[in-house]
């Protein structure tokens, strides 16, 4: 009988709590359950002979029945574990034929339908198998396979519709070289190249987006040439068009395949702990059972477990977990983890051998892989080579050739067909012998070149001129290198042609062109040079070249202090480096410096920056000009300049000076009739007091000898009364005629401004002039609007009226005929005054109505006129009085002058 301690480490066996059990029931589950249904059957006898009475047999075919049920269900979760594994299986093989399939083009696609239906098939059967809630997972894992059989349709789709865009790219291509050889533009030409060599390499290389990046930047290049255009556009598009399916294969591989494999996988591995948690329930509730039985039932029980346990641990100890953890690595090799170990290969039994052969498997799958990663990479970029090669053999714009030592033509690309007027190389290779007797024009350019490579083994840039197919001359630059056997001898050459025949009719031209420039620059009779960045020069004129004393090509690769000390004279470079550090020209300016003979030169110099392609400063350009004449020049104008201002001064002077003469003349004229008329009123005035005093002298006689009579007194009286009254009128108007002199006087002496009655002032100017009408027989009307107040100068508003009445006097009435001066005040507008001033005088010439204003200008000088008259009318008009005025004058037809004046004189006219 066994002890009964070792009942509950049995119980604790059998419910999966030792790690042992844990391990061989997750590993060798199969094992298991028949160890399980071997001891159940020793326990149902031990129960059977143990039951005496009925109710004793009734719990215990209870109790059998309960145990044959658990160890069903145990069964069924046992066969549940290897359906995951086989469902693991089967989604290793189908994740594997799906992965080729994606990968390699030429994979078989019935492969990855054969996976899939297998896997499909046991999902069905494992579901019939399962519980309720094992059957919802089976339900998912058959819906993500759905979802991975439509990932794996569509990626087909997408593959065939790729493999018919790569059929048709050829054809494409072909447009496109054809259309990229005969574009004229050689840089449209290279860039075109360029990107589609970007575009197989990303080709090559299974990156769809730089492929697609690619053809875009390819499409969006501006190419005039329609039939380029469209080669470009098409062919473009069919890489874009391939790109977007590579990279719509690579998404649905990414984001359904692999995400709907991991989780299969996850809801499998769910499937497994789901069973596990199911197996420990019902190797708890088995124990539960047992401890119900009898002690001698459970004792037997136990002791037979315990020893089938101890054999179960120690097989799965030795034997089945090394060989799980193996099985488990080679899966996990098959599934693409090449990094995983594989475990228990130190051991030395047959575990270890296996171990082993698994190891040696894995290395080789390693060494497999890579080599196959390295075959796939080395063919990638040997095909990119060979790409690469082929585009720039036939696409080059440089003629590529490969020669005999003899000369024989081996092989020839397109672009030097067509340099050599062929249409195609085999034409060229066909259609020319000897190189060196019918392609080289001179043959000992062909020794040379020979010469050279025997020697060096390499020419770089050797120019030398051939014949093309037309006759025409062409000049070529060649570069090439020899290739050797093993045996040091050279079998060919390989090289590079350039046509440089346009270059070197852009060299004669070019040189032909300095030529005439340094001609017509020798012609001009300035300095013209151009200066280095060094500031050496790089070209001068001969006029140039003879103030330093050297000849033009002397001066080239020298700087100006050099040439310049050669007669001990220096110059700064100071302008030269400021147009070097600003970037841009200085201006005209001037400057002076000695010559080789020795004396100063003054010159008006600009210098100007050229720019390079860059925009960079590359030479400066320098032009003077001797200004030496012109400064000379320019003293004698100064000198002429001074002594014009100093005579314009002596002018203004004397100017002022008449100008104050005429204003006194005119004064003068004016108190002389002024005298005039004040002598007719006074004289009377003296006769008549003369007679009265005679009269009364006679009076005083009578009176003193008595002999008064009343008609003697009554007389006296008479005639003291005429007298007085002759008296008192003509003094009166004398006293008048000298009053309107001194307002006249005082006005003209009084500048400042003040306010006055335009008519009473226009009529005291008239009182003073009307004193030689009589004399000169002519007539004055005067009408003033009255209460015409202003603001003004009254002193040069007489002066006006005066200087206008004895111009007319003066010009308007010749030999003394009689005539007629009218002058008329009245309002012109709100701030404005107008007086109108005219004769019926014989009027004025267009020529004199033209100058009638200026200084100086007269048609009596022989008879005295100044000139001036006019001028000072207009001048207090137009300055002093701040007015305008208008001169109408026809010949025969008098003169009309109208005047403006503003009613308030402007304050800057009168500050002047």
């Amino acid at each position: 009988m066994f002890p009964l301690g070792l009942i509950p480490a049995y119980i604790k066996g059998l419910s999966g709590a030792g790690p042992y059990t844990h391990a061989y029931c997750r590993h060798r589950p199969k094992d298991t359950i028949v160890l399980a249904v071997d001891r159940s059957a020793d326990i149902r006898r031990v129960f059977a002979g143990a039951g005496r009475d009925h109710d004793h047999q009734h719990r215990q075919r209870h109790r059998h029945r309960h145990i044959d049920s658990t160890f069903a269900e145990l069964q069924r979760l046992q066969s549940v574990g290897d359906l995951a594994e086989d469902i693991d299986r089967r989604m290793n093989e189908l994740r594997l034929a799906a992965r080729d399939f994606v990968t390699d083009p030429g994979a078989q696609s019935n492969q990855v339908g054969g996976a899939a239906a297998s896997l499909s098939e046991i999902l069905k059967k494992t579901r019939l198998e399962l519980a309720p809630e094992q059957q919802d997972m089976i339900d998912g894992v058959t819906a993500r396979l759905s979802t991975y059989r439509s990932g794996i349709e569509r990626i087909s789709a997408l593959i065939t519709r790729r493999a018919e865009l790569i059929v048709g790219l050829p054809p494409l291509r072909e447009q496109f070289d054809a259309a990229i050889a005969d574009t004229p533009d050689p840089v449209i030409a290279a860039t075109l190249f360029q990107t589609q060599s970007r575009i197989a390499s990303a080709l090559l290389a299974h990156n769809p987006s730089a492929a697609e990046q690619a053809a875009q930047s390819m499409r969006a290049l501006a190419i005039a040439n329609p039939r380029l255009r469209t080669a470009v556009d098409n062919y473009a598009e069919a890489i874009i068009a391939i790109s977007v399916r590579e990279r719509q294969i690579a998404d649905i591989d990414r984001e359904v395949l692999g995400s709907e494999g991991r989780l299969i996988g996850q809801v499998t591995e769910l499937l497994r702990r789901v069973s596990a948690r199911r197996g420990h329930v019902l190797s708890r509730d088995f124990a539960r059972t047992l401890t119900e039985a009898k002690w001698q039932s459970i004792a037997l029980g136990t002791a037979g477990v315990f020893i089938g346990l101890f054999a179960a641990l120690f097989v799965v100890r030795r034997t089945v977990r090394p060989l799980a953890h193996i099985a488990s690595s080679i899966r996990a090799l098959a599934g693409g983890e090449k990094a995983t170990s594989i475990p228990a290969i130190d051991v030395n039994n047959e575990i270890g051998d296996i171990a082993r052969a698994a190891e040696v498997f894995r290395r080789t799958l390693v060494d497999a892989d890579a080599a196959r990663e390295a075959a796939v990479h080395a063919l990638a970029e040997q095909r990119l080579a060979e790409e690469s090669y082929r585009k720039l053999f036939e696409g080059s714009v440089d003629g590529i050739y490969v020669t005999t030592p003899g000369g024989a033509l081996l092989n020839a690309n397109p672009a030097l067909a067509r340099i050599m007027g062929y249409e195609a190389p085999q034409d060229l290779i066909n259609g020319i012998g000897d190189i060196a007797e019918t392609v080289y024009v001179h043959a000992a350019a062909r020794d040379e070149y020979q010469s050279l490579m025997q020697r060096d083994g390499v020419v770089r840039e050797f120019e030398y001129q051939v014949r093309a197919r037309d006759g025409s001359i062409l000049w070529l630059s060649d570069s090439a290198t020899v290739v050797r056997n093993e045996a040091g001898e050279v079998i060919r050459y390989e090289g590079t042609l350039r046509d440089i025949t346009d270059q070197k009719r852009a060299e004669d031209a070019i040189a032909e062109g300095r030529r005439l420039l340094q001609q017509v620059i020798d012609t001009v009779p300035a300095v013209i040079n151009v200066k280095n960045k060094q500031l050496r020069y790089v070209l001068m004129n001969r006029y140039m070249a003879g103030i330093f004393g050297v000849e033009p090509g002397e001066a080239i690769g020298r700087t100006t202090s050099e040439l310049m000390s050669r007669y001990g004279a220096k110059k700064t470079d100071a302008n030269d480096k400021q147009v070097l550090a600003a970037g841009r020209g200085l201006g005209f300016y001037e400057e002076e410096y000695m010559d080789a003979s020795g004396h100063m030169r003054q010159w008006l110099v600009n210098k100007l920056p050229l720019l390079d392609s860059d925009g960079e400063i590359e030479n400066i350009v320098t032009v003077a000009l001797d200004i030496g004449e012109r400064k000379r020049g320019e003293l004698e104008m100064r000198k002429a300049k001074d002594a014009a201002e100093a005579a314009l001064r002596n002018l203004r002077e004397t100017q002022n000076s008449l100008i104050e003469a005429e204003k006194l003349a005119a004064l003068g004229r004016l108190v002389a009739g002024v005298a005039h008329e004040v002598n007719n009123p006074v004289g009377i005035s003296l006769t008549v007091a003369s007679s009265l005093e005679r009269k009364t002298a006679l009076f005083a006689d009578e009176v003193g000898r008595g002999n008064l009579k009343r008609s003697s007194l009554n007389e006296f009286l008479e005639t003291s009364r005429d007298a007085a009254s002759q008296l008192v009128a003509n003094l009166n108007r004398a006293a008048e005629l000298i009053q309107s002199f001194k307002q006249v006087a005082a006005d003209r002496n009084y500048s400042d401004q003040r306010i006055f009655d335009l008519g009473d002032l226009t009529e005291q100017v008239v009182m003073s002039l009307r004193p030689g009408l009589r004399k000169h027989h002519l007539t004055l009307s005067v009408d003033c609007q009255p209460n015409l107040t202003m603001n003004s100068y009254p002193g040069p508003y007489g002066q006006v009226l005066t200087n206008l009445f004895l111009n007319s006097v003066a010009h308007a009435f010749p030999d003394g005929k009689p005539g007629a001066v009218d002058i008329q005040v009245r309002e012109s507008g709100k701030d404005n005054v107008e007086i109108l001033f005219s004769d019926n005088g014989c009027g004025m010439s267009l020529d004199v109505r033209r100058r009638a204003f200026d200084p100086f200008f007269t048609t009596r000088r022989d008879q005295g006129g100044t000139g001036l008259g006019l001028h000072i009318v207009y001048s207090i008009v137009t300055n002093r009085l701040g007015g305008r005025l208008d001169l109408d004058s026809e010949p025969g037809g008098g003169t009309r002058i109208q005047i403006i004046l503003p009613r308030v004189a402007p304050l800057e006219q009168a500050a002047e």
